[in-house]
């Protein structure tokens, strides 16, 4: 059972229907003037231009249409702020789930700020629709406000109607400018050299640190998230592709998963660049992160995760060796950990938020040891990276969600300008180069997906 926290006065009195709308029951309405999308496509087409979030992978999946509300966050306790207003809203919620699937009833889609000291906010959004997909079932969940007692609830298809879900061709972007964000490449190697050196002296208490870079797109007209997050699904398949507060991105990097006290994380540490074939390098791939730098950066990611779930968690199983992950233009070294979530004294689990804030940042997004890291990423990185390498995801009512760090993504400033991000785990032994050229690798997919078509070798 998830921990609850009674309400405030001030505290918003939802109401919220979950309810099956595939026909395979027979009080199932229709939705979508009786048309269910049939693929990824169509979905998109469906959605409208802006203001709604999501979080799929393949066909399955959570999408926010519209917001009912948004809870804000900052600081050193933005998780445990986010938490409890979460907690309080769902204990004053009024919830008819006719669903009971991971992801139906009340649902927020949350994107937490990196460090503590940034000046962007940690949000959770609850929209006002929900679609999900999960185990071929699809379900619809309407959020309301206060409603009038006096007045009789609206009625399934009511509520459908109340949609509005026009079909609208997806936009390819005309992309005017690609220029360097605060950390241009060239900078972004002085400080790679800069930290790399750090790590070499005898008196470095570090053994790695993350460092990352941005550049700013710029379209001529509002840029279509729904064409990029479609691009982005259907090149990277495996991946979580999501939309939060408008960041937009396709993490392959899952932070924690939560369902039913059970609890899963990937960490990601060690990147070979595809130069063609994912399929026929895997060879090359293999000896590449088989070699001292990669093997030890992944160690420090296993032993980070294990130490910082290993409070929160009881059973807990952590892979003894890494695997190859493949995605389409780079190949990491992967490692999974499962267990059970601790319980509290008064019988309820840990929530999401707690076990998001115990393992952030990962020693694949900050470096090793943690604090140390973190005090040389303020020093070195001369940029507030926002969201990005934060968690993003989603939880539900019920204590369960998932919340994926935020790589390969970009942060919409404008609704036609888009900030990228990417990075790079830095050691002493670190080619200044090298780690740039593993940026643009990384920036490669949220380049493609907005159209961009410059190379990285000869633009920056």
């Amino acid at each position: 059972m998830p921990h609850t926290s009674a309400p405030s006065a001030s505290t918003p009195r939802l109401t919220v229907r979950s309810w099956f709308v595939d026909g395979l029951t027979p009080d199932a309405p229709p939705p979508f003037a009786g048309n269910i999308p049939t693929s990824s496509l169509d979905f998109l087409t469906q959605l409208p231009t802006s203001g709604f979030a999501c979080w799929v992978r393949g066909r399955s999946g959570l999408v926010g249409i519209g917001r009912r509300l948004r809870l804000r966050a900052r600081g050193e306790d933005r998780f445990h702020d986010l938490a409890r207003q979460w907690d309080e809203l769902v204990a004053a919620a009024e919830v008819d789930d006719r669903v009971a699937l991971m992801g139906s009833g009340l649902v927020g889609f949350s994107a937490i700020a990196f460090a503590a000291d940034s000046g962007v906010d940690s949000v959770i959004d609850v929209p006002e629709y929900i679609l999900g997909r999960r185990d071929g079932r699809v379900w619809l969940t309407h959020v309301g406000g206060d409603e009038d007692p006096t007045q009789p609830a609206a009625q399934s298809d009511e509520l459908i109607a109340g949609l509005q879900l026009t079909p609208t061709p997806l936009r390819d972007q005309r992309i005017v400018s690609r220029a360097p964000g605060h950390v241009s490449p060239e900078r972004f190697e002085e400080i790679v050299a800069l930290a790399a050196s750090r790590l070499r002296s005898p008196e470095a208490g570090e053994r790695k640190i993350v460092l990352a870079r941005d550049e700013v797109i710029t379209a001529e007209d509002d840029i279509d998230v729904r064409t990029v997050l479609g691009r982005l699904n259907a090149e990277f398949p495996s991946t979580w592709t999501f939309l939060v507060a408008g960041l937009v991105g396709a993490t392959p990097e899952l932070l924690i998963g939560v369902e039913d006290g059970a609890v899963h994380s990937r960490v990601l540490a060690g990147t070979y660049r595809v130069q063609d074939d994912p399929e026929k390098e895997v060879a090359r791939a293999r000896a590449h992160l088989g070699g001292r730098k990669d093997s030890v950066e992944h160690s420090y990611a296993i032993d980070s995760l294990a130490s910082t779930l290993g409070p929160v968690t009881e059973e807990l199983h952590v892979d003894p060796e890494p695997h190859l992950l493949q995605l389409a233009n780079v190949i990491h070294l992967a490692s999974d950990a499962h267990g059970r979530l601790s319980t509290r004294a008064d019988g309820s689990r840990i929530s999401p938020f707690e076990v998001a804030h115990a393992v952030h940042p990962t020693a694949a997004v900050g470096g090793t040891p943690r604090a140390r890291a973190m005090d040389l990423i303020s020093q070195f990185e001369e940029m507030d990276r926002g969201r990005y390498a934060g968690p993003v995801g989603w939880v539900d009512g019920y204590g369960n969600g998932q919340f994926g760090i935020a790589l390969r993504c970009g942060q919409l400033e404008e609704r036609n300008r888009i900030r990228l991000f990417a990075g790079a785990g830095i050691m002493p032994d670190s080619e200044p180069e090298s780690e740039r050229r593993e940026t643009d690798a990384k920036f490669a997919p949220m380049r493609s997906a907005l159209g961009v078509d410059w190379s990285p070798d000869t633009s920056h």
